[in-house]
């Protein structure tokens, strides 16, 4: 009983208590170079995710299951680096790296969250490109618009459940010993360390939950993609082989940034790697991971650029195109190219025909370059 209300007290003791961050750089001349290149990073990573996700919402074409999972990547991939690099600047700027036990919470949870998400994500949409290569005559039916839904919210309740709970146990140990955290913001191992309590036995189930949240959507990804490789190689036409591959090639190469790095964090052990170590792969997850994925399957994929250039074309080249109108003497057989048309009135009805054959007159006129 004395135990229980000394855990009891030590944990009451440690929520009113702040962490201190360690902070990835100091105000040095290359530690200010660095700190430029993230705000750098995160400005592109935001303006990309919200580009993509505006094109996939506006483009009739790009209406369809695979651009809806696409758009809740995207989604995550704006909450990710926003849980973490705000308050990394803020902390740089002003000289101050602590934070509230409830702002360490915050963190943790919406972190474990967004990864959980995107990995059951990225797993169920391998299974949409299974389908949409392997049974395409199926697809329809398969991957009509309630699957698609179902998807989606398994994959946020996934990462909900999981972030609950591991962030409530975390919390309910007591924080005594030192409050510097060795990292940029507060990540579950990193904090446990500072526990003045017994964590191997959460550490270990910890390890073990992190096998199976990592390698249960990751082997559904690799069977995914092997019946996807064979059926590729099986195509007669070059050019559904293509875009097949092209496709497929990209979401395996945004796998890849994602686990690779979720793998050294969650699943390798802690003394196989240093604190500056997780500080660069927690950097590379966080931040450059969702900053590549919309350059990824834009760059590589036709339809987002037509999307893109299409966009660019009613928007900012509007002007270009926009026809001249005014009033001109025209002398008979002026220089205009071929090409060149004239849009007129005469007598009240409308004509269209080639300068050269105008006779001299005044009239208003529209030049469009065809």
């Amino acid at each position: 009983m004395n135990d229980a209300s000394q855990r009891m007290r030590e944990s009451n003791q440690s929520m009113t208590l702040d962490f201190t961050l360690m902070g990835l750089f100091n105000h040095s001349g290359p530690h200010m170079v660095l700190f430029s290149l993230v705000v750098a990073i995160f400005t592109m990573g935001l303006l990309g995710n919200a580009i993509l996700l505006f094109l996939i919402q506006t483009n009739s074409r790009l209406h369809t299951p695979m651009y809806f999972l696409l758009s809740q990547l995207s989604l995550l991939d704006v909450g990710f680096p926003l849980v973490t690099i705000p308050k990394m600047v803020a902390d740089f700027l002003q000289g101050e790296s602590s934070i509230s036990f409830g702002g360490c919470a915050s963190q943790m949870f919406f972190l474990m969250l967004l990864g959980v998400a995107e990995g059951v994500l990225l797993s169920l949409m391998s299974y949409d490109r299974y389908v949409a290569v392997c049974h395409p005559l199926h697809y329809p039916v398969l991957m009509r618009r309630q699957v698609c839904l179902l998807m989606v919210g398994t994959s946020w309740m996934s990462g909900v459940l999981v972030a609950s709970i591991q962030t409530s146990i975390a919390l309910h140990f007591p924080y005594c010993a030192s409050h510097t955290v060795d990292h940029f913001f507060c990540e579950l191992p990193a904090l446990l360390k500072l526990s003045c309590a017994d964590t191997s036995a959460y550490e270990l189930a910890l390890s073990i939950s992190g096998v199976l949240i990592l390698l249960l959507p990751l082997s559904l990804i690799v069977a995914s993609y092997s019946q996807v490789l064979g059926a590729v190689l099986h195509m007669r036409s070059e050019e559904a082989r293509h875009k097949a591959f092209t496709t497929c090639s990209s979401h395996v190469t945004v796998v890849g940034l994602f686990y690779g790095a979720a793998v050294f964090m969650y699943m390798v052990p802690g003394t196989y790697h240093s604190p500056q170590q997780d500080n660069v792969v927690s950097l590379f997850y966080s931040l450059v991971t969702p900053t590549l994925n919309p350059l990824i399957y834009s760059l590589r994929n036709q339809e987002v650029r037509v999307a893109l250039v299409k966009v660019l074309g009613r928007t900012g080249f509007r002007s270009k195109r926009r026809p001249y109108r005014g009033v001109l003497n025209c002398p008979r057989g002026p220089s205009f190219t071929s090409k060149t048309f004239l849009s007129f009135a005469v007598h009240g009805g409308a004509r269209r025909t080639a300068v050269s054959s105008l006779p001299p007159l005044r009239l208003t006129f529209s030049v469009v370059h065809l």
